[in-house]
């Protein structure tokens, strides 16, 4: 009779490895996404912007991670708010080339307003031949770090850097407010100026942490380095230049903060900032030369993800990874007949000396009010996503989401360490809290803000419950 040991050990392998550690592999790639041709323009104003040149570049970065079973793209591209019919363009040339699928693929834009203009093939002759730089830059990078996979590392953390975000939206003092563009007093102002006799205080907290994931290979060599801040961006570009603002300067200088060769791959993903910039209301800050802002913050922030990442401790090389994405159909704001009627007043008022006298922008939004009058859909679709990598999560809101929507997320989540991303896969305009939107200011006006306005606490619920099952697996 032969011996049942070997057939016993065949199982007890088989039955290790069906629930042996997962092994993390991670390969990272940047692509160069600097239009090629100008004029240019640079949107993220209320008016033509155009660049002739570019100050600095432009790039689309990427980490991917795979643990065996799944594989997750993480990527962050220097734009103010790719929208999802762009990014799903690349992200589709991207998987019929690595096999991932496009639900596995979260790609975030930074939000600098000096970067370029994009449409789907649409307008003037650079901006349409930048639609094929960048989706042909953003696939590249994702293909090019997938096939960099190697074994790896990975660990989390997060340190405050309170100095460089202040909430933008204020109460003034009594009988400081205008009146906003469709003739109506709200209670809070965004940007009001830095005047100590007009602020009064906040209307919202801010959160200062810089979170980063940080990728080594096995021999401690840095790979890549996810980071996050909840700050809007920062300006003070050169004229007429195209610039991929602090987020560039943070990736120019984080190698040499963690020693990271030609092939280590830094990137900066705006968090919840729809509320935040980099204004120090109350105070009047020194005179800054062109990109010098840019200089300071990066480099405050290059030291900050520095110091969360000697908190990590030991990498982990045994994480295991999940990925969620949600569609979640919203409705569409819509104006009043009496918001429809002031808006087609004022279009028709063709006195200059009278427009003058009109509130500021009350023309653009009086426009932005017909249009939504005039929207033929009544309802929108955006993805929501949620990744699980070890005891981290991230979660990604297609919208410019206001700050206390990421610190609900991050108190509430079941995961020791939660890292939310906004402008994930689309612009959808701003998000505010319902609370938010009684003060009114400009985010909750409509034409900037465009969906129902409990949206923010539909989809921190859904992302809460997404959470929750990555948790369980």
């Amino acid at each position: 009779m032969k011996s049942p040991l070997p057939v016993l050990a065949l199982l007890l392998a088989l039955t290790f490895s069906a629930h042996a550690a997962p092994t993390l592999r991670a390969g990272a790639a940047a692509s160069d996404i600097t239009p090629k041709e100008f004029p240019i323009n640079m949107p993220g104003g209320f008016s033509a912007n155009p660049a002739q040149s570019a100050h600095d570049p432009l790039h689309a970065r990427v980490l991917v991670l795979d643990d065996g079973t799944t594989t997750v793209v993480m990527g962050v591209v220097d734009n103010l708010g790719a929208g999802p019919d762009v990014l799903d363009e690349a992200k589709e040339i991207a998987s019929q080339k690595t096999g991932i699928p496009k639900d596995h693929m979260l790609v975030s834009s930074t939000h600098s307003h000096s970067a370029a203009a994009l449409s789907n093939r649409a307008g003037p002759a650079p901006v349409v031949a930048y639609h094929k730089v960048f989706v042909d830059g953003l696939a590249d990078a994702i293909i090019r770090a997938h096939a960099a996979l190697r074994p790896a590392a990975v660990g989390a953390a997060a340190d405050p850097l309170p100095d460089e975000v202040f909430n933008r939206r204020w109460f003034l003092k009594p009988g400081k407010m205008p009146l906003n563009p469709f003739g109506k007093m709200d209670q809070v102002k965004m940007n009001p100026g830095t005047s100590p006799d007009v602020l009064d205080h906040p209307a919202g907290p801010t959160d200062p942490d810089i979170t980063v994931i940080s990728v080594q290979d096995l021999k401690r060599k840095p790979i890549a380095l996810f980071a996050n801040y909840c700050l809007h961006y920062v300006g003070g570009i050169p004229p007429a230049q195209i610039s991929a603002d602090y987020y560039g300067e943070f990736a120019r200088l984080m190698p040499s903060r963690v020693h990271g060769d030609e092939n280590f791959v830094a990137m900066m993903s705006n968090g919840t900032s729809g509320d935040i910039n980099n204004i120090p209301f109350g105070i009047t800050r020194p005179p800054r030369e062109p990109f010098e802002q840019i200089r300071i913050v990066a480099g405050k922030a290059a030291d900050t993800a520095w110091r969360a990442q000697q908190k990590i401790g030991k990498h982990q090389s045994d994480v295991r990874l999940g990925m969620l994405q949600r569609e979640i159909t919203l409705k569409y704001r819509r104006p009043s007949a009496e918001d429809i009627a002031d808006a087609k007043a004022i279009l028709a008022i063709k006195d200059p000396a009278a427009i003058e006298k009109l509130p500021r922008l009350a023309v653009d939004y009086a426009r932005r009010t017909v249009g939504a009058a005039e929207r033929a859909e009544d309802t929108v679709t955006v993805q929501l996503q949620a990744i699980r990598i070890g005891d981290l999560a991230v979660c990604g809101i297609p919208f410019e989401t206001f700050v206390e929507t990421g610190l609900d997320l991050k108190k509430r989540s079941p995961f020791s360490q939660t890292m939310v991303i906004g402008l994930a896969n689309g612009r959808h305009g701003y998000l505010p809290t319902p609370e938010q939107h009684k003060l009114g200011g400009y985010e909750t006006w409509l034409g900037t803000n465009l969906v129902q306005e409990d949206t923010s606490v539909i989809l921190t619920n859904n992302l809460l419950e997404m959470l929750a099952e990555l948790r369980k697996e």
